[in-house]
């Protein structure tokens, strides 16, 4: 299927931007209190995709996304379970331990999402675009190219301004890779706010999100971490016999390996993130 782009028109004021729900319904929960305490409308608000994975409540994260009513783009589980494939699509190595792991969750995952969510997703765009503090702005959950695409902040440049050229933006706000960065060159921004449904491997148990600003007049980003009742989801992943070993890096916030990870991120692995 052929992506599809849905342009949202000129947001103005402070955007939350967010991604990788993970099925992680504790910390999607937070943040929504989080985004109503700070009176952000669910029209500023935007998801990078994959709202299913790892965790315990894809339906139940599935629904509240859905009712609170912001912008959203498919991640590569949305899509696989939109078409109803039998892998998450995550573009793992065969035989890895993530492609190893995800033969657990991704069917718990699609089991347990209602017919009325698939159809729900048949809707949601691959792209969103906007305009916002004069800058033309691409929503992707990977790249422009292919939804399951890693980029890092240590992928070259020159990856990123092909992207940002390919979307004719100025900005590409995107996630998948599930570490929060900032790479901002020439003018040109590649922004991930990381995810909320898993730590950012970094040794605690916070996730992240990222919120944009045009009270400037020029656009101004932040990224932002919060805790949430991680016990709750680890025990709620024990109880569905998910894998124990993403339960556990809920708590720990040590990934179980780097196999995703570029050598310059994994030697990061442990080190309190400071954004």
């Amino acid at each position: 299927m052929n992506p599809q782009q849905k342009h949202i028109g000129t947001l103005e004021g402070r955007v939350l931007v967010f991604g990788g729900v993970y099925s992680n319904l504790q910390a999607l929960e937070r943040l929504r209190a989080i985004a109503e305490a700070e009176q952000i409308p669910a029209g500023n608000i935007i998801c990078t995709g994959d709202i299913v994975g790892y965790c315990a409540q894809p339906e139940e994260c599935l629904q509240h996304i859905r009712d609170w009513g912001i912008h959203c783009i498919l991640g590569n589980v949305e899509i696989q379970l939109r078409d109803r494939e039998e892998d998450c699509g995550c573009n793992f190595d065969d035989g890895s331990r993530c492609d190893l792991f995800s033969r657990q969750w991704y069917p718990f995952a699609k089991a347990n999402v209602s017919d009325a969510s698939v159809d729900w997703l048949q809707q949601m765009p691959d792209h969103l675009t906007f305009d916002y503090a004069g800058k033309r702005c691409t929503v992707v959950h990977g790249t422009v190219f292919k939804t399951a695409a890693y980029i890092f902040h240590s992928t070259d440049w020159s990856e990123k301004e092909a992207n940002l050229a390919k979307a004719e933006s100025e900005v590409i706000l995107a996630g998948h890779c599930g570490l929060p960065f900032n790479d901002v060159q020439n003018g040109k921004y590649w922004l991930n706010a990381g995810v909320i449904g898993m730590p950012a491997n970094d040794g605690t148990p916070r996730v992240w999100y990222m919120m944009l600003d045009d009270a400037a007049q020029e656009l101004t980003f932040e990224h932002r971490a919060f805790e949430y009742d991680y016990q709750q989801a680890h025990q709620l992943m024990k109880q569905n016999h998910l894998p124990p070993q993403y339960a556990q890096t809920l708590l720990t916030g040590i990934w179980d390996n780097c196999e995703i990870l570029p050598e310059t991120e994994t030697a990061q692995q442990g080190i309190v993130l400071d954004l």
